[in-house]
């Protein structure tokens, strides 16, 4: 049996707030729209094809409770800094500049969206500097 991730739905408070965010800033593409009874949603896809659902509910007012069940949204780019410095052009809130991380080949920034969701934006690299350990060094 496969089984894999397919798409993840987060409620907005914005809609096309949040789709402006996605597909101009964060460059994923709409695939649909869909209008159900109370509720609009727009799904966007990556090169991957992996998606993100983002869902308003008509009869919600006011900010997104987020609880503490959801951490954070990984975004695979080949370029960090670049799709970071998108993000601070457009005005989205900055967590954490882009920086190459010790222990992992990859380069790391992290973003808020409009509705404070934690977006992280990774670019991998082929191995590790030299000198550098980790779970993933090569």
């Amino acid at each position: 049996m496969k089984t894999s991730v397919d798409q993840y739905c987060i409620n907005v408070s914005d809609l096309e707030k949040s789709v402006h965010f996605y597909e101009t800033v964060l460059g994923l593409e709409i695939t649909h729209r869909v209008e159900i009874p109370n509720t609009s949603e727009v799904i966007l896809s990556g090169e991957d094809g992996n998606r993100i659902q983002l869902a308003w509910h008509h009869d919600h007012k006011g900010p997104i409770d987020h609880g503490n069940a959801f951490w954070k949204l990984y975004l695979s780019t080949d370029d960090c800094e670049g799709l970071y410095k998108r993000c601070m052009d457009a005005g989205a809130e900055s967590i954490s500049a882009p920086e190459r991380l010790a222990d992992w080949p990859v380069t790391a920034a992290f973003v808020s969206d409009p509705d404070g969701y934690q977006v992280e934006i990774l670019q991998h690299h082929e191995a590790t500097p030299e000198g550098l350990s980790g779970p993933n060094a090569k």
